[in-house]
């Protein structure tokens, strides 16, 4: 008897799963559909980094080899105009901390709906990026360089968030032919014991002078297929909390190639309310030049952290570092090597690879 027909069965059954699964090549995304509003989306971040710190003070070495982040993502439609995203993260699964090795939990990175109304008005409610400084807003498999500024969230812990992450609500949204953009939101912020203090308030302006990254979160390089030039000012405040923020992002194609870069400035100062977070000034600056033909950027980092009200801690960081992306942000190699000047105290010396897997 002819087994033809089961081939046949066989094979429309995978064309099918196929179709379910796989979307037009256009799209580039994982997407799960039921109608034309309702529908699932995949994806995937690994962040893997062998790393060595060198103390010259005590001429020792600390290596790692860890997984910076693994995330899965799952994003999606329940609804008109109603949209959500979510992702899981192990971050420094296997790290060496005070000779420890950790074996953290998986946690929740992100957890949020939205509703649009319009371009011009959002209301998204979770746990999400609380709107501060550019850099705090990027997404982690775009940043130019293999991390983002050592100082960027600073505020994030003593306001019991999570890698500048809190639970509450905002409005953002686009105006005047998407030159403006705002995000206002409130947050749980620090709770004392009786939960009694006020909410935690964020708000970010920023001005578009060319495109607009109209994204939740924003890129980092585009390799070139971007022309972004942005000014943008944010604030955090609770109780006698002040956090302040100016900065400056440039994305464009330039000569055989694409250059990138960001200021940031922050202030932050934790008052009589948040009292691990001394007062300081916070300074990143960020550039690089994507070589098209090479698929190579290499780029530059220095940071500064300087306290108001005592040199102790005042710290310089100096960064250099290379990145191939042999296939743009889904799979890429960075190296980067770091200098520490740490104020009164012996400098160090680290050294990062990442190997980089996305898709979403």
């Amino acid at each position: 008897m002819s087994t033809r027909p089961d081939i046949r069965a066989l094979v429309a059954a995978a064309v099918a799963a196929l179709a379910l699964f796989c979307p037009p090549p256009a799209s580039a995304q994982i997407v799960v559909k039921a109608n034309d509003t309702v529908n699932l989306k995949l994806g995937i971040l690994g962040q893997f980094w062998t790393d060595t710190i060198h103390d010259t003070e005590t001429d020792d070495d600390i290596t790692n080899l860890f997984v910076r982040r693994f995330r899965l993502m799952l994003a999606g439609q329940v609804a008109k105009n109603v949209t959500f995203f979510a992702d899981t993260d192990v971050p420094n699964l296997g790290k060496t901390v005070n000779g420890v090795k950790t074996s953290p939990s998986m946690i929740l990175q992100d957890a949020y709906g939205e509703f649009k109304a319009s371009d011009g008005f959002m209301l998204d409610a979770g746990y999400m990026y609380v709107p501060f400084s550019h850099n705090a807003l990027q997404a982690a498999p775009t940043l130019l360089p293999i991390d983002y500024g050592s100082y960027t969230f600073s505020q994030s812990a003593p306001t019991q968030g999570v890698n500048g992450r809190d639970a509450g609500f905002q409005a953002r949204g686009y105006l005047g032919h998407d030159h403006l953009e705002y995000r206002l939101g409130a947050f749980q912020g620090h709770r004392n014991s009786g939960s009694t203090n006020p909410m935690r308030v964020a708000g970010r302006a920023q001005f578009n002078v060319l495109q607009a990254d109209k994204n939740f979160f924003y890129g980092g390089t585009s390799l070139g297929a971007k022309k972004v030039l942005s000014f943008g000012g944010a604030f955090d405040h609770q109780e006698d909390f002040n956090a302040y923020d100016g900065d400056i992002f440039f994305d464009h194609p330039l000569g055989p190639g694409a250059i990138t870069s960001q200021f940031n400035y922050n202030r932050f100062d934790g008052g009589e309310t948040l009292t691990t977070l001394a007062k300081q000034d916070d300074v990143l600056l960020e550039a690089g030049y994507y070589l098209t033909a090479l698929k190579l950027t290499p780029w530059l980092q220095w940071q500064r952290r300087d306290f108001a009200d005592t040199d102790s801690g005042d710290e310089t960081r100096t960064g250099v570092g290379a990145s191939y992306y042999w296939a743009a942000h889904n799979a890429n190699i960075k190296a980067g090597y770091t200098h520490i000047a740490p104020h009164g105290v012996g400098s160090q010396r680290q050294f990062t690879i990442q190997f980089q897997i996305f898709y979403f």
